[in-house]
């Protein structure tokens, strides 16, 4: 299994099932671990703490 199987997979079944309202919801959680994962690298810290 890939990095991103599981992605891949809500991908799949959301569009397999009609499901197109949750894809704002997938979006917004992307970006919540993005900005977490980005927030762990000590150089970037500031930046994203002036966002918020």
């Amino acid at each position: 299994m890939g990095r991103w199987s599981i992605i891949k997979e809500l991908i799949g079944f959301l569009i397999e099932q009609k499901k197109y309202f949750l894809a704002p919801l997938v979006v917004i959680l992307l970006l919540m671990i993005l900005f977490i994962l980005l927030a762990e690298i000590p150089v970037l810290t500031p930046f994203i703490y002036s966002i918020f």
